[in-house]
């Protein structure tokens, strides 16, 4: 089947264009540096010609709220008005956990707008709700940085390793549309800010990390479980500690 990964660039895209080909997949990268760009439109209905599926893996460039907006429901009416004329049977968008619990977060207000709209275009379609990925975690310590203080708020959250969250879009794309969301999340809970300390000790960051329960993520404040994907969700393999020992031997 001919499946195209739109943001397949990127750090997940990458990863699940590489694990359709080996599955034998005609599986076709579309970004700016293919020539695809979907806020213009041009180069859309041409990479979606023939496609039985198509996968969103793109992200704002920007996590400010208006911004994030315009960027997703841009991208995703062109994305949807070409998949439609191409008769693609299958529309697979990658969101986050939580995105449906966290209205106070103008980037997350975002995602839910894309998910409606996916959900009302009439698409055979799938929703992959995945937790945070173990790769992004430095980047949330680092915006929770104040001076040499880092807030984070002490609550579960149950973070991933890359390579599972492509694997879980793998497998949906290539099944049923479920017309519904799939949640996918590691196989550990963490506190946040523990998890923070753990970041930052092995990489050996002198900076303090203070649990703060109105430390705020992404524009918002969280309670115990925002973060957490529902009970019955599929759960990934890899465990931090095995992530980190892979990513120790990639350098």
């Amino acid at each position: 089947m001919k499946i195209v990964v739109i943001g397949g660039s990127g750090l997940i895209g990458s990863k699940l264009v590489e694990r359709l080909a080996a599955q034998g997949h005609e599986a076709v990268p579309a970004s700016p540096k293919t020539g695809v760009n979907t806020l213009t439109g041009d180069g859309v209905a041409e990479v979606l010609a023939g496609a039985g599926a198509v996968v969103d893996v793109t992200n704002s460039p920007s996590f400010e709220g208006a911004a994030a907006l315009e960027f997703f429901e841009t991208s995703t009416r062109n994305l949807l008005a070409a998949a439609a004329d191409a008769g693609v049977g299958h529309y697979v968008v990658l969101s986050i956990v939580g995105s449906d619990r966290l209205p106070d977060s103008g980037y997350m207000r975002a995602k839910v707008a894309q998910e409606k709209l996916v959900a009302a275009s009439g698409l055979p379609y799938s929703l992959v709700h995945a937790s945070q990925f173990f790769e992004f975690i430095q980047g949330i310590v680092d915006a929770a940085t104040d001076g040499d203080t880092v807030h984070l708020a002490p609550v579960l959250i149950q973070p991933m390793a890359a390579d599972d969250v492509a694997a879980a879009v793998a497998e949906v794309v290539v099944g049923a549309p479920t017309n519904a969301a799939v949640e996918v999340g590691g196989p550990e809970q963490f506190r946040l800010d523990e998890l923070g300390r753990s970041i930052r000790a092995a990489k050996q960051d002198p900076r303090s990390v203070v649990g703060s329960s109105g430390a705020r993520y992404f524009g918002t404040t969280l309670e115990e479980r925002s973060l957490l994907p529902a009970d019955g969700a599929r759960t990934a393999g890899t465990r931090l500690d095995d992530w980190r020992t892979r990513a120790t031997h990639r350098k």
